[in-house]
C-alpha cells in the first residue's frame, strides 16, 4: 500500500523589518531587491499598511518646501550640522533618519528659518535664547520631530506608557536631569510613550500623549547652551510658533527648553503648555 503524496505548504515569508520598509520608501534597492520585497509585501498587509503611511508621511514632509528640496545646501547650515552631533555617535543617529527625514529637516530649515517670523517676548533671558541659533535650532527640531513621529503607526515610541518608570529613568539619565512625565488626564490626552533623540549639544527626549480621538502632541525637551539658569519665577514667557509643520508653544526654564507640539487650535495648546509648566 502506497501513501499518497501530500503537498508541502509553501513556507511563510518572513515579516519585513523597518530597514526593508525604509529601504523600499527610499528607494535604495536593486530591481531584482525590489521584487523579492514587494512579493513578501503582498503577504504582510501590517508592513503594507506602515509603508503606505510612511509615504503618506514623506510626502507631507517635502511638501512643506518642496521648492528648496532641490537647492544645495549652504555651507552654514553645514556647519550646523556638524555642531549638532557632539560625537561621531550623535551623528550616525542625527543621519540615520535617511532621505525621508534628515535631508527634510535640512530643506525645512532653510525654508523656515529664511521666513520665521518671531513673536514678542515677555522674558528677556528667553528672547535672547529665542533669537539665538540654538534657540532656533531646538523650536526647529522639536516641530520636525512631531512630523516625523507623531503619524506612526507601528513605532511611534520607542518605550510605551506600560514601562513609564523605565522611560521616566533611562531618559533623565541620558538627559543628566530627573524628569518627570505631565499628566494630562484632566486634559483629556494620555501618554503613549517616549523616545530619545539627538539634539544640538546633547540629548533630548519626546513625550507623545494622545487623546481619545486620536490626535497627538508631543513634548520635547532637553538643555540648551546658553538658556537662562535663574531659579523659576513665574516670569517664564511661553512663546506660540506657527511657522513650522505643526503650531506649537516653546519655553525656557532653568537652563532646559521645552517645547510642546500638535495640530490644535492655539488655545488648546496654550492649555497644555500650562499644565506641563506647572507639573514640571
Amino acid at each position: 500500500m502506497t501513501l499518497p503524496d501530500l503537498a508541502m505548504p509553501a513556507p511563510t515569508p518572513p515579516p519585513l523589518t523597518d530597514d526593508e520598509l525604509h529601504a523600499l520608501v527610499d528607494g535604495r534597492l536593486s530591481p531584482a531587491e525590489r521584487q523579492s520585497l514587494e512579493t513578501r509585501l503582498a503577504q504582510d498587509a501590517s508592513a503594507a499598511a506602515t509603508l503606505a503611511a510612511w509615504r503618506q508621511q514623506r510626502e507631507a514632509l517635502r511638501g512643506l518646501h518642496g521648492e528648496v528640496l532641490e537647492e544645495p545646501v549652504p555651507a552654514s547650515l553645514l556647519a550646523a550640522a556638524q555642531r549638532t552631533a557632539a560625537s561621531r555617535q550623535q551623528i550616525n543617529q542625527w543621519w540615520r533618519w535617511g532621505g525621508m527625514a534628515a535631508g527634510v529637516m535640512l530643506a525645512f530649515g532653510m525654508g523656515w528659518l529664511s521666513h520665521g517670523q518671531w513673536l514678542g517676548l515677555q522674558n528677556e533671558a528667553a528672547q535672547s535664547l529665542a533669537k539665538s541659533q540654538a534657540g532656533r535650532d531646538f523650536v526647529r527640531q522639536a516641530m520636525v520631530a512631531h512630523a516625523v513621529y507623531s503619524p506612526e503607526v507601528r513605532h511611534p515610541v520607542e518605550v510605551t506608557a506600560a514601562e513609564q518608570d523605565h522611560l521616566v529613568q533611562w531618559l533623565s539619565r541620558r538627559l543628566g536631569k530627573p524628569l518627570k512625565v505631565p499628566n494630562l488626564s484632566a486634559q483629556g490626552f494620555e501618554l503613549v510613550g517616549g523616545r530619545l533623540l539627538p539634539g544640538n549639544g546633547g540629548a533630548r527626549a519626546q513625550f507623545m500623549f494622545q487623546n481619545s480621538s486620536g490626535e497627538r502632541v508631543t513634548l520635547y525637551l532637553g538643555a540648551l547652551d546658553g538658556a537662562a539658569t535663574q531659579p523659576r519665577s513665574g516670569e517664564t514667557a511661553f512663546r506660540f510658533v506657527a511657522d513650522g509643520p505643526v503650531p506649537g508653544f516653546y519655553w525656557v526654564d532653568r537652563g532646559f527648553g521645552y517645547a510642546l507640539a500638535g495640530k490644535l487650535p492655539r488655545e488648546g495648546l496654550m492649555a497644555l503648555a500650562q499644565a506641563v509648566y506647572q507639573q514640571l
